[in-house]
């Protein structure tokens, strides 16, 4: 079994966006039933409903949390199902929510050897003490069987693999800081329980052959969902950077993620990381019809699938 649950389906920001006046995030804080407010993109995985892994530790984590009852404490007067925490990146929305777990609560975290330095370079993420958060590599391109945190099986296997994707906005040097790069600093992970396969893919700048040929098959892929046009935030007025900038497939376009996907069989296709500019996220939209013509779903927080 792979239970997935949906913590949070939007961009960096969420939706609404705190300081945003945009017409989306006005009705999104208005509580239109067609505007779903989504925190900062997250799920949580099992391998039998009771323990948990979160992937990716959005700022909005704590809430995340309090609003997903199957990561409540159960037990004693200190607990959690959450055995651990898996980053597919060092962008501020997939490890700032760490620092809401640091009450000396046994936990495992697997991040990239790029994703751990970054960590280690901020001692801030220190409070998440090593004494009992144990900080392990994940390989590229390896299966890596997942524990719980006495050393059970979890009964689920992760392989990460490179996808294209750029540095974090908070690490860019050089001439050419928004260069897209597939050397690991954006990865994606298929997570698996022997028989049925799930990739998960929240950050993309384009697709690849390579790519194509891991998606192939796949029971479900969440991909990023970012934008629905690349010069979206340039269109409204409300951003001066586009897709590719930021290291994004578009939705619709040419090389965007409707297309790359057109003639992939998967069981099952979620959009996920989707910014708050994207008129895809409401549920009345012309934009949220075609993408459901096209054979994708919008995640929601709370979200749940059963594989």
């Amino acid at each position: 079994m792979i239970d997935i649950i949906v913590l949070g389906a939007a961009a960096g920001g969420g939706f609404p966006q705190w300081n945003s006046n945009a017409d989306g995030c006005r009705r999104a804080r208005s509580g239109d039933p067609a505007a779903l407010p989504r925190t900062q993109a997250s799920i949580a995985i099992s391998g039998d409903g009771v323990h948990w892994f979160i992937i990716n530790a959005s700022p909005d984590l704590r809430t995340q949390i309090s609003q997903t009852p199957a990561l409540h404490p159960r037990e004693g007067l200190r607990s959690t199902p959450i055995a651990g925490v898996i980053l597919t990146g060092g962008e501020v929305d997939t490890i700032a929510g760490l620092l809401t777990l640091r009450e000396r609560q046994p936990l495992t975290l697997l991040a990239t050897d790029m994703v751990l330095e970054t960590l280690d370079a901020n001692p801030v993420f220190e409070a998440l003490n090593r004494q009992v958060v144990t900080r392990t590599q994940l390989p590229l391109e390896q299966d890596v069987a997942l524990h719980l945190v006495d050393g059970a099986p979890a009964g689920l296997g992760i392989r990460a693999f490179v996808v294209p994707g750029k540095v974090p906005l908070y690490a860019e040097r050089g001439p050419n800081p928004a260069a897209i790069v597939e050397n690991g600093e954006t990865i994606g992970l298929e997570i698996t329980d022997g028989k049925r396969r799930v990739c998960f893919i929240p950050g993309c700048a384009r697709m690849t052959d390579a790519l194509r040929r891991r998606l192939s098959g796949a029971d479900l892929v969440f991909f990023d969902g970012t934008l629905w046009v690349d010069d979206e935030m340039l269109r409204a007025g409300i951003g001066e950077k586009t897709g590719q900038r930021m290291g994004h497939m578009s939705l619709m376009g040419e090389g965007g993620t409707f297309e790359a996907f057109r003639d992939l069989e998967i069981g099952r296709k979620v959009l996920i990381h989707i910014n708050n500019s994207n008129p895809v996220l409401l549920s009345d939209s012309a934009e949220r019809q075609q993408a459901n013509a096209q054979g994708w779903d919008v995640a929601h927080d709370g979200m749940r699938i059963t594989l």
